[in-house]
C-alpha cells in the first residue's frame, strides 16, 4: 500500500481550482490494525411525522475511520490556523469558526453523493475543504490572496466549489437559495438532493418557512438542517425560541433530531434523509444538536454569556474527535501510531499553507470587473465613472 498524495490545489496560471478532497494520510506506514470493520450503536434520534427513522448501528471499516478522523483532525487544524490569523490580523473583516461542530460536516459529506449539492451560512471554512478546495484555497481566502478559492476576493463568508454554494454572510437567506437548487435538481431530473444548512440564530427568519411552504408545496428534495450550536450569536435557543424543538418547526414536513457529535451519527441520519427525498417524499427537516466552542465571531470572546467552565465540559465529555478517536481506537480500526502520523502530517500541510497564504500577493486591480458574469455577453462593465467601463475579463477556471 502507498501514501495518499497530500490535497494541495493546483494552480494553473495562477487561479486555484477545486477537486475533490484528496486525503493527507489515510493510508499511512505506521503500525497497522488488523482489524477491517467494526459495528457502533448510533445515538437516539427523535422523530416528527415520521414512522420510522435511521439504523440504529452503522458499520464502520478502518479505512473510513482513518478517512473520517482525518477530515475531522483537518478541519479543527484549519479553524486553529484560521483564529490565529485573525489574531495577527492577517484575516480582515469577518471570521466565524466551527471548531465543535466537525461531526456535523464530516458525518455529513461521507454519506453525500457527487450529484449531491450544498449551501450554509458564514461559519463555512470546514465544508468548503470537504466540498474540493484545499486547505492553501481556503486559508488563502481567508487572507485575501490570488490563491484563494475566489481569488481572495471573498474571504472568510464567501468560499464557493463545485455543488457548494456558500458560504453566505445574510442570516437565514441560503436557506431559500437551497430550495431553489433543490428545485434545479427536481427540474433537471439528476437525482440529487441539496442541503439548506442555518443556525438556531437563523431559525425564526421568517424566509426559512417561506422555503419550507414551496419546498413541500412542490415537494423538492430539499434537506433543512438546523445546526442548533445552543447560541444565536450571544443568546441562547432558551432566550431566543418559544420552541426549541428545531426538527418539528417543519410542521407539516417530516423531522429528525440527531446528537450531531457524533460523527457516525450525523452520517447514518444523512443516508436515512437522502433515501427519504430520493424516493420522492419531499423535503426533511433536519436539527443537528451541536456545540461551538469559540464566540459567534472572532471579535466575540464567547463568555460573557456562558462560563468557561460550560466550555471546558463539552470539550471533556463531547468533543467530537477525542470521542471518535476513542471509539475506533479501543475497537481496533486504528492504531495510537496511525493517528499520531495523520496528526502529525495535518499540521505539517496546514502550517505550509498557513506560511504560503501570508505570503502570496493580492490580486490586481484589473481584476476588478473580473467574473462578474458568466460567459459575459458585453465587454466592458460600468465603473464609478459612466464615461470609464472597465474591461470585463474571466479568471476562474470552468468546470
Amino acid at each position: 500500500m502507498s501514501k495518499l498524495i497530500p490535497s494541495v490545489g493546483k494552480l494553473l496560471g495562477g487561479v486555484t481550482t477545486t477537486t475533490k478532497v484528496a486525503p493527507i494520510a489515510v493510508i499511512t506506514n505506521a503500525k497497522y490494525s488488523t482489524k477491517n470493520e467494526a459495528t457502533f450503536e448510533t445515538k437516539p434520534y427523535k422523530l416528527h411525522k415520521l414512522e420510522k427513522g435511521p439504523a440504529t448501528s452503522a458499520t464502520l471499516t478502518s479505512e473510513d475511520a482513518l478517512s473520517m478522523y482525518e477530515k475531522l483532525a483537518v478541519i479543527r487544524r484549519i479553524e486553529t490556523a484560521s483564529g490565529n490569523l485573525y489574531k495577527e490580523k492577517s484575516v480582515r473583516g469577518f471570521c466565524h469558526l466551527y471548531s465543535g461542530q466537525e461531526a456535523v460536516a464530516v458525518g455529513m459529506h461521507s454519506a453525500m453523493r457527487d450529484i449531491d449539492s450544498l449551501i450554509t451560512a458564514y461559519r463555512c471554512h470546514g465544508w468548503t475543504y470537504l466540498m474540493g478546495v484545499s486547505v492553501l484555497g481556503v486559508l488563502s481566502e481567508l487572507t485575501g490572496r490570488r490563491t484563494g478559492c475566489s481569488r481572495g476576493k471573498g474571504g472568510s463568508m464567501h468560499l464557493y466549489a463545485k455543488n457548494f454554494y456558500g458560504g453566505n454572510g445574510i442570516v437565514g437567506a441560503q436557506v431559500p437559495l437551497g430550495a431553489g437548487i433543490a428545485f434545479a435538481h427536481k427540474y433537471r431530473n439528476d437525482g440529487g438532493v441539496c442541503f439548506a444548512l442555518y443556525g438556531d440564530g437563523a431559525a425564526n427568519q421568517g424566509q426559512i418557512f417561506e422555503a419550507y411552504n414551496m419546498a413541500k408545496l412542490w415537494n423538492l428534495p430539499c434537506i433543512f438542517v438546523c445546526e442548533n450550536n445552543g447560541y444565536g450569536m450571544g443568546t441562547s435557543v432558551e432566550r431566543s425560541s418559544a420552541s426549541t424543538d428545531y426538527y418539528s418547526r417543519g410542521d407539516y414536513i417530516p423531522g429528525l433530531w440527531v446528537d450531531g457529535m457524533d460523527v457516525v451519527t450525523t452520517r447514518e441520519a444523512t443516508r436515512f434523509a437522502i433515501d427519504y427525498c430520493t424516493s420522492g417524499k419531499g423535503p426533511l427537516v433536519i436539527e443537528m444538536e451541536t456545540y461551538r466552542y469559540s464566540g459567534h465571531s472572532m471579535s466575540d470572546p464567547g463568555t460573557s454569556y456562558r462560563t468557561r467552565d460550560e466550555v471546558q465540559a463539552v470539550r471533556q465529555t463531547r468533543d467530537p474527535i477525542t470521542s471518535f478517536k476513542e471509539k475506533i481506537l479501543s475497537n481496533g480500526l486504528a492504531t495510537a501510531d496511525q493517528l499520531k502520523e495523520i496528526d502529525t502530517k495535518i499540521r505539517k500541510e496546514v502550517d505550509e499553507a498557513t506560511k504560503i497564504a501570508k505570503s502570496e500577493p493580492e490580486v490586481g486591480p484589473e481584476e476588478l470587473a473580473g467574473d462578474i458574469y458568466y460567459k459575459n455577453l458585453e465587454p466592458f462593465i460600468r465603473g464609478v465613472h459612466p464615461n470609464s467601463p472597465l474591461q470585463h475579463i474571466e479568471t476562474a477556471a470552468r468546470n
